[in-house]
């Protein structure tokens, strides 16, 4: 005889939201070319999750993911980005449409609308609490711990791709300045390069930030004209990530740095600028 160990048939299946297993709002592709994408989708914890429009053609508007040119609700206005606190204070006061516009590979957030009494009312409430001085002092012990945070990184970061060159001892020197000018290149917040992403671990960081910096600064890369066919600016990609391991493959093995030497003049180039 068949057992059944599930709910009795007779009661209806329920599911129970668990906000533990509830999916990251922001969704990043990784990109071995050393950049990554995100798409940011709020979650509205009191419904569903959130579905963002464009800009519309005209004031007032916006475009659904469908084309559809729909109308802002009567009463409504555009809290532009830049304020995180408040921004997430009017997301989570109630109704809201986020806007975003696609530049490229990566989404903006152009602002959120939302009912303008929901937003006058939270930037006053959010005027007086900032005007208290357990704020300023909040304020600035944050800026502290993050200014520290960042500088660990930048240093954790810069030993990961100092390992990955792994040059000869001969070129010890060129693989420091060029751990140096990776890391400060790819560190900075707000950059949008992969060293920003936690979706991978630090040693594949290093690896794809040494490789992006390499295509910009010791190839062509940027003056290309690639025709616009699906795949073939990937692989362009690839073929250069290959003369890129290559260069990098020399200089492990202690090659001698010969006149023309696209990573020399590089980092010359950068020395002198």
């Amino acid at each position: 005889m068949r057992r059944h160990f599930g709910p009795p048939r007779h009661e209806p299946r329920v599911a129970v939201f668990d906000r533990r297993q509830q999916p990251s709002a922001k969704h990043t592709r990784f990109l071995l070319d050393g950049r990554f994408t995100t798409k940011n989708r709020p979650i509205n914890h009191r419904t569903m999750p959130i579905e963002s429009f464009s800009p519309g053609p005209k004031p007032n508007t916006v475009r659904t993911k469908s084309g559809k040119v729909q109308q802002v609700p009567e009463g409504w206005i555009l809290l532009p980005p830049g304020d995180a606190g408040l921004t997430r204070r009017v997301k989570a006061a109630g109704e809201f449409w986020l806007v975003e516009e696609q530049v490229k590979n990566r989404m903006y957030s152009r602002g959120i609308w939302a009912p303008r009494d929901t937003i006058e009312r939270i930037q006053q409430e959010l005027a007086k609490e900032r005007a208290t001085p357990g704020y300023s002092k909040r304020r600035e012990a944050d800026a502290k711990r993050r200014e520290t945070k960042q500088a660990e990184y930048v240093e954790d970061f810069e030993a990961a791709v100092l390992a990955f060159l792994g040059f000869h001892e001969r070129h010890r020197e060129i693989s420091i300045k060029l751990a140096k000018v990776v890391a400060q290149h790819a560190t900075p917040v707000g950059s949008g390069t992969v060293a920003r992403t936690q979706r991978i671990s630090i040693v594949r960081r290093a690896e794809a930030a040494v490789i992006a910096w390499l295509r910009h600064q010791t190839t062509g890369y940027d003056n290309m004209q690639i025709p616009r066919v699906k795949g073939e600016r990937r692989e362009v990609r690839r073929m250069l990530a290959q003369r890129s391991r290559e260069l990098l493959e020399a200089y492990r093995q202690g090659a001698q740095v010969v006149d023309g030497c696209p990573l020399a003049l590089a980092l010359s180039r950068l020395a002198g600028s």
